[in-house]
């Protein structure tokens, strides 16, 4: 493992701060930085793009925040692969570290960096070569030539990829948060705003407006209630799973603790209801949408293993099964959902399995499982009342709350995911749930840990 590690070590990396505690001014400016930069490199076209083949599938492009035929085609795609395979094979022993040193969590971070930077490469290629983006088809009749604007594409991907990876690190050592949730609850945000309050015509559509407000006041306005029910459930729908998922964010256990030391002094542990947060429908979301590009691209190969598309949606095989329908609006409309019944138990069914099985392997693999709390509470100095200061203690009592949680969390919000993208959302449903706990949580965060060194008017606006 010596060599192995001297890699590890020696990987580019974004240097963190040399203070401990970064103000509330600092992290906003390096976020805000971030977050231009990640919507500008996203106006980037591809030079040489022919065709892209990727541009319908929107859902995915939000959940991955990708921009695809843009340098930001990736999105974190490759960073949550990495993760996700990581997390089974640790999970599953396959190659196994120890993650309660830290030794053993750099070992961890430095091999998921270098999976990250191999699924950029591989998917780049793969994205390219299987024609999901092209270049022009003309180009054919001269193969050397096509050839290099192929691996011209490829490199400008990897480029992408990279600064995404970067981005990330910025992010999560002198930002709010982490990048990958950052550039998710960007893309919804965008997303959201324009289908909802956007006048301008739908490009689909050139007749009516793009946001679901003013074509619900268009559609009243010529006489048609179907439309205008359908833009009304989809403006509903978004509000809420909205409050759905506030409500669960807000959702907690709190355990009484005291300092051993001071008498009549404590604090309450609060054990969150969605205890891994946003990470499970993340993790989860990503690996269907991974899968759906793959299918796209396996049958643009001549090999649709995983089902054939039409039109961009999928009309058989898995990715048909793991593809969300809108059986809300057929439902108003009166056509079809019948027989979308069974596809949305599956998708429901695959949603809350897999929430539950990555919710288990993040408590284990983060740090977040009663051992890992139980250590840092003693090592706060704080103990159980009535109880002696004894760390084995302290960590069954954990565990009578933290496995519980992990598992109902992780199906309430699957649950939740899953019903928020069959119901014909403003935007995608996933992505906003997504969106909601990566706001709240941050909220959280900013206010437990800068409420005192802010601004006193944004002091204000955070119930300080």
């Amino acid at each position: 493992m010596g060599l192995y590690d001297t890699i590890l070590s020696n990987l580019p990396e974004v240097a963190g701060p040399t203070q401990k505690n970064l103000s509330f001014k600092e992290k906003l400016k390096w976020t805000m930085i971030i977050l231009v930069l990640f919507f500008l490199l996203g106006l980037i076209p591809l030079f040489g793009l022919g065709q892209n083949a990727l541009q319908r599938f929107e859902f995915l492009s939000i959940i991955l925040g990708a921009s695809f035929g843009s340098i930001l085609s990736l999105g974190i795609g490759p960073l949550v692969t990495a993760s996700i395979v990581l997390q089974l094979l640790n999970g599953a022993a396959i190659v196994k570290f120890d993650l309660t040193s830290h030794e053993g969590r750099k070992r961890f971070q430095g091999t998921q960096k270098m999976l990250s930077i191999f699924f950029i490469i591989f998917e780049a290629a793969i994205y390219v070569f299987m024609s999901g983006l092209a270049p022009d088809p003309a180009l054919k009749a001269m193969p050397v030539i096509y050839l290099q604007m192929q691996l011209m594409l490829v490199l400008q991907l990897i480029l992408g990829g990279i600064l995404v990876m970067f981005m990330d690190e910025v992010v999560s050592k002198w930002g709010f948060g982490s990048g990958i949730s950052l550039f998710i609850a960007a893309g919804v945000s965008q997303s959201l705003f324009i289908r909802t309050f956007s006048p301008l015509a739908s490009p689909t559509n050139p007749n009516v407006a793009t946001g679901a407000i003013p074509q619900l006041i268009q559609s009243m306005a010529q006489g048609n209630p179907q439309a205008a029910m359908l833009q009304l459930s989809a403006v509903a729908a978004t509000v809420l799973i909205f409050l759905g998922a506030v409500y669960l964010q807000a959702m907690k256990v709190e355990i009484p603790l005291s300092f051993g030391r001071v008498r009549g002094h404590g604090i309450r542990w609060p054990l969150h209801f969605m205890y891994t947060s946003n990470i499970p429908v993340i993790l989860v979301s990503a690996l269907i949408a991974n899968l759906q590009l793959w299918g796209q691209l396996m049958q643009n190969w001549g090999l649709p293993l995983l089902g054939k598309f039409a039109n961009g949606q999928p009309t058989s095989g898995i990715v048909s099964w793991l593809n969300p329908p809108q059986f809300v609006p057929h439902i108003i409309q009166g056509s079809g959902w019948v027989a979308e019944i069974p596809i949305v138990l599956v998708y429901l069914l695959t949603l809350v399995i897999g929430c539950v099985v990555f919710s288990w392997f993040w408590v284990q693999t983060a740090g977040m499982d009663a051992r890992s709390q139980a250590k840092q509470i003693m090592a706060s100095g704080l103990q159980i009342p009535g109880f002696r200061r004894d760390e084995r203690v302290l960590e069954r009592l954990l565990d009578r709350y933290i496995g519980p949680l992990t598992v109902m969390g992780a199906i309430a919000v699957g649950i939740l995911a899953g019903i928020a993208d069959i119901s014909g959302a403003v935007t995608s449903g996933t992505g906003l749930l997504l969106t909601v706990n990566i706001v709240y949580r941050l909220y959280e965060d900013i206010a437990r840990q800068h409420m005192m060194d802010m601004n006193p008017m944004m002091r204000k606006f955070m119930g300080g």
